[in-house]
């Protein structure tokens, strides 16, 4: 069993209560991410997995809570500021915006550069390199509407990718992609982690959560469980967060 009192977290959130119109979608959530696993955020329909990454990533109001990034690290400078990867969920972009593949890509180093500077040589080499790893070099100076689903994702994660980040939250990245971009997506999340990274991904397939992480949290308003896969990720925890007598386990436990 892994010691969780030596592990060094990379992201704490305490007390976080999310509401949408009164009704609360995320209740109490007390959570701690620690650096360099490959996370899944799992839970049903409706339990809050979308609402938790985008309150970590202050991107909705939350009622109450503390989210902090890198603990102990404090102060204004640039040393001090963790780089952040986001991957969101492929219905939320507007995929007929006039842009090329290798545009959108490079939107992704406006973050290194800040907004006033224009990307220079090195970042567009980067920019390719990147396109070529997640195989999409051919498609760089192709319309971002123009292409497949499956395709369109792997854009998505290069823009992440050539941020540079520490922590990288991916919103269901597998959702609507063929098996070929699916096994690709694995490969770059476990290169990733064996640089040291931490990803966190919302995920929806029980049958893979073993096979493609090892850190889970599962979640359904409230954390019910949190740790590594082997130790939480089991019948009980499952029919808990599921609600359910166990029939829709019975293919994976």
């Amino acid at each position: 069993m892994e010691n969780k009192t030596t592990l060094d977290y990379v992201v704490e959130v305490e007390d976080l209560t999310v509401a949408y119109d009164a009704k609360p979608v995320l209740w109490d959530v007390d959570l701690k991410i620690p650096r360099g696993r490959l996370m899944a955020i799992v839970g049903p329909n409706g339990a809050g997995k979308t609402t938790l990454l985008k309150a970590m990533l202050n991107l909705l109001t939350s009622v109450s809570g503390v989210i902090r990034f890198l603990p102990g690290e404090t102060g204004d400078s640039p040393k001090n500021k963790i780089r952040i990867g986001y991957v969101p969920q492929s219905g939320s972009v507007d995929w007929d915006f006039p842009a090329t593949v290798l545009d959108v890509v490079l939107m992704g180093r406006y973050g290194l550069l800040g907004w006033v500077k224009r990307p220079g040589k090195n970042d567009v080499a980067i920019a390719k390199q990147t396109l070529e790893k997640v195989g999409m070099e051919k498609f760089s100076s192709r319309q971002i509407s123009q292409l497949s689903g499956g395709q369109q994702q792997r854009v998505f994660l290069a823009r992440a990718l050539v941020q540079e980040a520490e922590i990288y939250f991916m919103d269901e990245p597998f959702k609507g992609v063929d098996a070929q971009t699916e096994k690709a997506i694995v490969q770059l999340l476990k290169e990733l982690k064996a640089q040291g990274k931490t990803v966190v991904v919302v995920h929806h397939d029980l049958q893979t959560v073993a096979d493609y992480f090892d850190w889970v949290t599962l979640i359904n308003l409230r954390v019910v469980a949190c740790g590594p896969v082997k130790e939480v990720f089991h019948e009980e925890n499952l029919k808990t967060v599921y609600r359910s007598s166990g029939a829709l386990l019975k293919s994976r436990v």
